[in-house]
Order: structure tokens, then C-alpha cells, then sequence
């Protein structure tokens, strides 16, 4: 039976999140690929639009890549292509709990800015099941970016209006899924960075990814960053400039015993 009673933030925009969410480095997957074989299957729970499906594709054999959300599915970029059956990426519409993979069949499980919207203790039995010995778990998540310089005033008076929209599993986010009871060794893992070079319409786009902008606007009818969009674009400056952007990146890495 499929669940339909997942925490779904992200269908009514995903539009807006395929498109604005930053993409991971290169560093985050030679860190995990430091640990799996090349030849290794993956499954990644949670896949939403495709932002790290791209980098663990272009490392290992076969990724199976799993979302609740259809809506965020129909936008992944491998969409078309697994739909023919091409490419080594293969879709399905499932939430994180559930795994029809084989017993022992993977080497990695890889859950990219997700897992605090798993049922964890669910999960982390599914992956104890698909996991073959010596496989990684790997669980990521990256918080709020660093204020570009100049724009202090106008960020935080957006971060201000949307605050108490905001889930308690975000806050989990900011702590790098700290305090998790997590299954199995840990391995070194380094400390990274999300950055990207935006202009401000890709900016503001990010901002209304955002489930926090999200919540605030269907609980009150007022689009917050509609709201702050002039304050931030003088800030930003010439709308066609780019600005880098950093946001802090946490990697968990567990082995299953061997």
C-alpha cells in the first residue's frame, strides 16, 4: 500500500525547487566514493527532483531513486530517459520507510537533505535489510547560507518573517542532524560546502523553495518574499550580477558491520 501521509512540503512547488535548489560538489561524492566500490547499486530515498542523483549517476553502476511526491518525481532530471528504460538511473514513487530492493543488494544508501523527514527508526531497518555487508549509509544535509555581504538587513528581515513557519525537523537540519541515533560505525567524513554563483531571479527562487515561504504563504495569503523582493533586490544589486552563495554541508557516513 502506498503511503499518502508523508510530510509533503515540496509537490505544491516543485516547479520552483527543481529549479532553484543549488547542486552538490564534486567533494561530497569523492568523499563517499572514498568508501564504495564503482560497481556498487545505490538507493536514494527521498531523491526529490534529481540534485544528487546527477553526482551519485556519474559514480556508480545503478541508482534507484525513490520519492513520495510524484510531482517532484515528473520533474527529475532523469525522468524521461529512465521512463524508456535508458540510463542507469531507475525511478519509483515510494517513500523513504519502504525499500523493494533485495535483501543485501547495495553498497550505498545515499539520502541527500531528506532524512529529517524520515521516520528514521523505520528507515534505518530498511537499510540494515538492503544493505550488503560493508555497505554506507550516507546522510547529508546543509543549513542556512551565509549572508552575502551588504545584504545583512534585507536577509534577515526575510528570515524573520518566515521564522515561525518554520518545522521542528528544520531545526534539525541546522544542527547537522546532531544527536541522531545513528546505525553502525561511523566513518571519517569531511567538512564541505554548497556554493553557487546566482543572479538574483535564481536568488529569489531558492527563497521560495523554502518550505518555511511556503507554509507562511498558505497560512496567511501574503507571499513573504514577494514581500521582502525589494528590500533584497537593492541589496542584491544590477539583477544580472551573481553573488556567491555557502551553505555549511554535514556528511554522515556509516558502514554496516562486514
Amino acid at each position: 500500500m502506498q503511503r499518502n501521509d508523508f510530510k509533503d512540503h515540496f509537490s505544491a512547488i516543485a516547479d520552483t525547487y527543481a529549479t532553484s535548489r543549488p547542486e552538490y560538489p564534486d567533494a561530497l561524492f569523492d568523499a563517499i566514493a572514498a568508501h564504495v566500490p564503482a560497481h556498487s547499486e545505490v538507493w536514494e530515498p527521498g531523491c526529490g527532483s534529481g540534485q544528487a542523483t546527477r553526482g551519485l549517476a556519474a559514480r556508480w553502476a545503478r541508482v534507484h531513486a525513490s520519492d513520495p511526491s510524484a510531482q517532484q518525481l515528473q520533474r527529475h532530471w532523469a525522468h524521461a530517459a529512465a521512463m524508456r528504460g535508458e540510463g542507469n538511473v531507475r525511478l519509483s514513487v515510494a517513500p523513504g520507510e519502504r525499500c523493494e530492493l533485495d535483501d543485501g543488494s547495495l553498497g550505498l544508501v545515499a539520502v541527500a537533505q531528506a532524512l529529517h523527514w524520515f521516520e528514521r527508526e523505520r528507515f534505518f531497518a530498511q537499510c540494515e535489510r538492503v544493505l550488503a555487508p560493508g555497505g554506507v549509509l550516507a546522510a547529508w544535509c546543509y543549513g542556512d547560507f551565509e549572508i552575502p555581504e551588504g545584504m545583512d538587513a534585507a536577509v534577515s528581515g526575510f528570515r524573520a518573517d518566515i521564522d515561525q513557519y518554520w518545522q521542528r525537523e528544520n531545526a534539525e537540519v541546522r544542527e547537522g542532524y546532531a544527536g541522531y541515533g545513528w546505525p553502525f560505525e561511523a566513518l571519517p567524513a569531511p567538512a564541505l560546502w554548497v556554493s553557487a554563483r546566482w543572479g538574483l531571479a535564481r536568488f529569489l527562487g531558492y527563497l521560495n523553495s523554502l518550505s518555511a515561504s511556503e507554509r507562511r504563504k498558505l497560512a496567511t495569503g501574503e507571499d513573504p518574499v514577494y514581500a521582502h523582493r525589494s528590500a533584497l533586490s537593492r541589496a542584491w544589486g544590477p539583477p544580472d550580477s551573481e553573488r556567491e552563495l555557502r551553505w555549511p554541508l554535514t556528511l554522515h557516513l556509516r558502514r554496516k558491520p562486514g
